[in-house]
């Protein structure tokens, strides 16, 4: 005896809702936690860097490429990119080079966290406090200056020109860099160090064998980091420096066609210019990281 069919009707059928149907598509409610974020992205960052890249090609003369064109004919503006780099560049590599052996001293300390907020408070005054502050310890009738010559050196001059921009971006820079590097200390297994010590290794050698092969592609990400906070120097390089002379950034130039000349588009071409130098360098370091050590750095830490 063969058993009845049963026919559902469409509308018995089981209604599947929207969040179903973005379920099975891989969307869920911590996916949709993204939109705020791309929303924020659009309007603040995608949205300006693109309408800043087509002002940059309308410049006040008619031509498309009159503002790139007056910038690397006029030495007054492309002599600015070999100015920000001298200054930049060095910055960049003492804070991280000065940032790795105090976060290996550091990582080993019990108050961990009230030298590391010691460290960290430059962050908090922000460049222009701090070139303020600079402007008055290291200026003629300053602390620094008059201990100087009390001990019979003489005075040093550290303010209106390159050594005092270098001073307040290492400041204010050092802080950030070693967070970053004492991260990546602090996730290496303390078990690979202890091994090798086990077998004879001296400190130099675990530092080069060890840690230097697992830290480089930390310390590539934290330069390319501290390089573009350094690159984008603008307050220190005008009451600490000489604006007009041997620590006219970049960042000048464009200030002043923003500002004073109201020329916006030769202003967006200039930030054009800084964003593809800060892309190239970026380029070049990740691309020379790829050649170092890319697996895991914990060896099963936690």
């Amino acid at each position: 005896m063969s058993l009845p069919s049963i026919h559902i009707s469409d509308a018995a059928k089981p209604d599947i809702g929207f969040k179903a149907r973005l379920a099975a598509r891989g969307i869920d409610g911590v996916t949709l936690l993204v939109l705020p974020a791309a929303v924020f992205l659009l309007a603040l960052f995608i949205y300006p860097f693109f309408y800043g890249l087509w002002l940059s090609f309308r410049p006040k003369d008619g031509s498309v490429f009159g503002n790139y064109i007056t910038f690397f004919s006029d030495p007054a503006f492309y002599g600015t990119i070999s100015t920000t780099l001298w200054i930049a560049v060095p910055v960049t590599l003492f804070n991280l080079l000065a940032a790795i052996p105090v976060a290996f001293r550091v990582r080993l300390m019990r108050h961990q966290r009230l030298l590391t907020t010691i460290l960290v408070l430059p962050i908090t005054l922000g460049t222009v406090l701090v070139a303020e502050g600079l402007l008055t310890y290291l200026g003629p009738q300053g602390w620094f200056n008059r201990v100087l010559v009390t001990l019979g050196f003489g005075q040093a001059r550290l303010i209106h020109n390159y050594w005092g921009v270098f001073l307040s971006l290492v400041i204010t820079g050092f802080p950030f860099t070693f967070l970053l590097t004492l991260s990546y200390v602090t996730g290496i297994d303390p078990a690979l160090e202890n091994a090798a010590s086990t077998l004879g290794a001296r400190p130099a050698a675990r530092f080069r064998h060890i840690f230097l092969p697992l830290l480089v592609p930390g310390l590539a990400v934290t330069f390319c980091l501290s390089f573009v906070q350094a690159f984008s120097v603008y307050p220190s390089a005008v009451m600490l420096g000489a604006p007009a002379g041997p620590t006219r950034v970049i960042t000048i130039p464009a200030y002043q066609a923003a500002t004073e000349l109201y020329d916006y588009s030769m202003a967006s071409a200039i930030a054009m210019i800084m964003g593809a130098i800060l892309l190239i360098v970026i380029a070049i370091v990740l691309g020379l990281r790829s050649l170092a050590y890319r697996g895991p750095a914990g060896g099963g830490k936690g």
